[in-house]
């Protein structure tokens, strides 16, 4: 008994990370309505991986010490650590594009939308492990919920099946970055992960962004958003989200993760002065059912 209260307890902690790493990725979309029009989008992403990459180096020099038993397994991970960087700088490149070209409302509902289909497919293809009914009617109703938040706030864009192209294989490259770090957490610690994973996604975004956008042009207000992104949306959420996967499946942090448009809902109303319909606060009721639906198999597992 005291075994299974132990495991209920990690699994609560590992969704309270989940969540706090969502409601950290939801402030980006308001913070970055401070950046300049005249500094690329993606220069912003790769800016922002490549400052999140000197976080995590910083943060494993603190604990060095702490770290230093883990990375002897690092000679296993390489392949995992290959994957993981390709994937989140796949990731950035794709949203961006995506969102572009088919506004910001769908874009955004169609990449982290279909990051839960995506996980529980692949997990169901590659492992054979099948998620529960309960885990799929939770996983909809935030979808749904999620659409309803953000439909008309991007009225007047066109359907692009480019752009939906984009933001599907956005959902993809996130839900495979998570299946990748869930299997590098087991060979290392989240902080050598991250670290890994995001410097070499930096290596692979900036010279992307360099051939289409060209010349970075940035001013100050522009450095202290991307500065924001990167320790914290980016830095200090990732890290949550990887000490997050340590402790509860890979599915439900996909899952949790449906929270980041709450916070980025809650952001627009009271700091960008947003009015949303009553269809919006019912879409905001649906993600809260439905994440309580995937916290209660969570936790229904380790009972």
């Amino acid at each position: 008994m005291a075994q299974d209260g132990h495991m209920k307890n990690t699994s609560l902690a590992g969704v309270a990370m989940a969540l706090s790493a969502a409601a950290l990725w939801g402030t980006t979309g308001t913070v970055q309505t401070f950046a300049s029009s005249q500094t690329s989008p993606y220069w912003i992403g790769a800016l922002r991986l490549f400052i999140a990459s000197v976080f995590f180096g910083i943060v494993i020099l603190m604990g060095r010490s702490r770290h230093a038993p883990m990375t002897s397994q690092l000679r296993f991970a390489w392949r995992w650590v290959v994957w993981g960087g390709v994937c989140i700088a796949a990731y950035n490149l794709s949203f961006f594009a995506g969102v572009k070209a088919t506004g910001v409302a769908t874009g955004t509902a169609v990449a982290i939308g279909s990051g839960p289909v995506w996980v529980g497919l692949l997990q169901s293809l590659l492992s054979r492990q099948v998620q529960r009914p309960v885990w799929w009617l939770g996983t909809v109703l935030a979808i749904l919920g999620i659409s309803l938040i953000l439909s008309g706030r991007s009225a007047g864009s066109g359907f692009d099946v480019v752009g939906l192209g984009f933001c599907l294989a956005a959902g993809l490259a996130y839900a495979g970055y998570t299946l990748v770090s869930k299997r590098l957490v087991d060979l290392t610690t989240p902080e050598v992960a991250t670290c890994l994973v995001f410097t070499l996604a930096a290596v692979i975004a900036v010279p992307i962004a360099a051939a289409v956008s060209g010349t970075f042009n940035a001013t100050f207000e522009t450095w202290l958003m991307a500065s924001y992104l990167g320790v914290i949306a980016t830095g200090v959420s990732f890290l949550l989200f990887s000490h997050a996967l340590c402790r509860i499946s890979a599915a439900t942090s996909v899952t949790l993760s449906l929270a980041e448009p709450m916070t980025a809902f809650v952001l627009a109303i009271m700091v960008v002065g947003e009015q949303p319909s009553a269809a919006a606060f019912g879409g905001l009721g649906l993600v809260m059912a439905g994440l309580m639906f995937v916290v209660w198999v969570e936790t229904r597992s380790h009972s």
